[in-house]
């Protein structure tokens, strides 16, 4: 699997059958500036959705309007995008599993928040906030965690998935810090490569992943800190 950050909580993930965006979050990106939002989208077959936020929602229904993606919501959410006139929706909740040809999504548990004040000054109730959990038939499994803070029940999501690749929100005061975030991968996960993420975004947010690298330190984890823009493979 090839696996791009653009800063924030945006990822691209490339596989044999499919390139899936998750959060895309680029034209009002301060990390994402300079960078060229159609490229980054091109040949997109799916956008994931972790929740309703407009740093995470981002580009999504200008990006499904013009590539025909499919677009993977909470039930709320996805309502809403289609309000916008996002065409190709798949819908689901908390514990629910969608299935995609090649690869599946499960919503799991997230502590955050998930509403949007539009442009039109309006506050929007979008859900739930959630993790989104892709098993592949050919790849590695792969829990993108979505905005939260350190809970139990992670240890949960680990027996259930099994996850191998972990992207973790690192930047505190939004979600977990460096190190609760690295607590929580050592202590209900078993991740074989780890990225970081939701950093270095703006001034309130962690500008390093310093304090989740040290918090790493001495386990059997890979961790992988790409620079915003750089594909990787995993």
């Amino acid at each position: 699997m090839k696996l791009t950050w653009f800063g924030h909580a945006a990822f691209r993930l490339e596989t044999a059958k499919s390139t899936i965006l998750i959060d895309p979050f680029f034209s009002h990106s301060p990390s994402f500036a300079g960078q060229d939002v159609k490229e980054a989208a091109k040949g997109v077959t799916h956008i994931l959705l972790t929740h309703g936020h407009g740093d995470h929602v981002g580009d999504t229904v200008s990006i499904a309007k013009e590539t025909g993606a499919t677009v993977l919501a909470n039930a709320d959410l996805a309502a809403w995008l289609g309000s916008k006139g996002v065409e190709k929706i798949e819908m689901g909740n908390t514990g629910g599993t969608v299935h995609f040809d090649g690869f599946t999504v499960t919503f799991t548990n997230a502590l955050h928040s998930s509403a949007q004040i539009t442009e039109d000054g309006v506050s929007h109730a979008l859900g739930n906030p959630n993790g989104l959990m892709l098993h592949f038939d050919d790849e590695a499994s792969l829990l993108h965690m979505g905005d939260t803070d350190i809970f139990s029940d992670m240890a949960l999501i680990n027996e259930l998935h099994q996850p191998e690749i972990g992207i973790v929100p690192i930047g505190d005061r939004f979600t977990m810090g460096g190190a609760v975030a690295a607590l929580a991968c050592q202590r209900y996960f078993n991740f074989k490569t780890v990225i970081p993420c939701h950093y270095g975004t703006f001034g309130l947010l962690d500008q390093t992943p310093e304090k989740f690298v040290k918090g790493m330190e001495g386990t059997k984890t890979v961790v992988k800190t790409p620079k915003v823009g750089e594909t990787i493979k995993v």
